[in-house]
């Protein structure tokens, strides 16, 4: 069970937001608020025309970079995760079964992540986030993923780079691993006897 975000999509919304406002505001809009919880809204399954409109609210100062992001949203994927892809690849080849579990917003995963990944094509389902309402570390958020992967818990691995998301995976009854690059979790994942 993967998650998507720096482990499969190498991904950084300072480029996106600088592509609208400039890298220094980019980057002091970032330092400003906390962006993962503005983000986390449409992650969560909100629009991102309330998120707009809470930060127009709350941070005016801040409306065009908030805006920014959203129509350049194409500038925070900056390609794969180096090495990523073959893991994907070799267990399929080898029948292993894959499913994606990812916090990404209904709105910006579907324009986007198929067609500039097609190596998620591999993952059946993956679970959005923004598309079913709930998002990690919500345990329904893990409990939809492996109701859709429909197999028990204790024989999925879940990787993802954000310990608070496995540690909540590992509550669940999943086996949890916390990406950190390719080779890692190439020797963590031979180590629970997956065939890579």
């Amino acid at each position: 069970m993967w998650d998507l975000g720096n482990v499969i999509v190498d991904w950084d919304p300072l480029p996106a937001i600088a592509a609208g406002v400039g890298e220094d505001e980019a980057r002091e809009f970032l330092a400003s608020i906390d962006f993962m919880v503005w983000n986390h809204g449409p992650d969560s399954g909100d629009s991102w025309d309330d998120a707009q409109a809470w930060l127009e609210r709350e941070h005016p100062r801040w409306a065009a970079a908030g805006r920014a992001y959203r129509e350049h949203f194409p500038a925070s994927l900056l390609g794969p995760v180096p090495g990523t892809a073959a893991l994907l690849h070799e267990l399929h080849a080898a029948g292993v079964r894959q499913v994606g579990l990812t916090n990404w917003s209904d709105e910006l995963y579907h324009a986007h992540a198929p067609r500039l990944f097609p190596e998620l094509a591999l993952l059946d389902p993956v679970v959005v986030s923004g598309t079913e309402g709930v998002a990690k570390p919500d345990p329904a958020a893990y409990a939809l993923a492996i109701e859709r992967a429909g197999l028990p818990p204790q024989e999925l691995v879940f990787v993802d780079d954000r310990a608070s998301n496995v540690e909540a995976a590992v509550a669940c009854g999943l086996h949890g691993l916390v990406f950190t690059d390719a080779a890692t979790l190439r020797t963590d994942l031979r180590g629970l006897g997956l065939p890579v």
